[in-house]
């Protein structure tokens, strides 16, 4: 009996030494167009990546730097690349430098030089979630270029991406929480169209962006450039205290 015992006593401390083996560390990177060999010699579009790497659990950890590799590589790709893959980032950026040069010597008065502005960074990290904030901004020629910010949500003990599904325990309940909130903080009355104030909601229905942001006492989401409105009204934001959402949340 007592060895019995011991032995559950040993196994529990196994356990727990392996759930603490399984913590994960996040460090910053960064990346430059300095770092490109065929920019040793030539003007370079400026290329700046600040990104993060998540140490740890090794099957854990690889889904996890997958999803953010995935997506500098693919704010760095053209629509001419989509049938191409990049499996780093130093060719990613590599080709955008070379996409760059083609086009300076198509056009050799373009009136300015493309460059790429690419960050991932943690901006909340608990035992049950870890989210990611991912900007991009990129300028390709035009009259202007254009930037989004898109969350990643990752369950740490598993490496899966959550969806808004996963987070909240009845999404259609939340939804007409947070249409109550964006009304308020876009003066829109209950009875008043949300489109009034010039806004493209689809079928004049309100609705959440595809993801949410979690930080130590808010959910942001934000609507980037053309979700919802023109490009002269820029991202649209609507923060929502945890406090207030926290009835709705299945996590974290």
């Amino acid at each position: 009996m007592n060895n019995k015992i011991t032995f559950l006593f040993l196994l529990s401390i196994f356990t727990i030494s392996c759930k603490q083996d399984r913590k994960m560390e996040i460090l910053a990177e960064s990346f430059t167009e300095n770092e490109l060999e065929l920019c040793k010699d030539k003007q370079c579009p400026e290329i700046t990546i600040n990104y993060v790497t998540v140490f740890g659990d090794e099957a854990i950890a690889d889904l996890m730097n997958k999803k953010i590799r995935d997506f500098v590589i693919g704010s760095l790709m053209f629509e001419e690349d989509s049938s191409e893959i990049m499996e780093s980032i130093d060719a990613a950026a590599a080709n955008f430098a070379r996409i760059y040069f083609e086009d300076k010597e198509k056009f050799p008065d373009m009136a300015a030089d493309y460059s790429a502005e690419i960050s991932v960074s943690e901006i909340y990290n608990s035992s049950a979630l870890i989210c990611f904030e991912m900007r991009q901004y990129l300028y390709t020629g035009g009259a202007h270029g254009y930037g989004a910010t898109f969350f990643l949500n990752i369950d740490p003990n598993t490496g899966k991406e959550l969806t808004l599904d996963e987070l909240f325990r009845s999404k259609e309940k939340f939804t007409a929480f947070a249409e109550n909130k964006f009304r308020k903080q876009q003066n829109i009355h209950k009875d008043q169209s949300i489109n009034d104030p010039g806004f493209w909601f689809e079928e004049d229905t309100f609705y959440l962006p595809e993801t949410v942001g979690f930080t130590s006492d808010s959910l942001i989401f934000v609507y980037n450039q053309y979700d919802i409105a023109s490009y002269a009204d820029g991202q649209i934001e609507l923060k929502i205290a945890l406090a207030d959402a926290e009835p709705f949340l299945s996590k974290p």
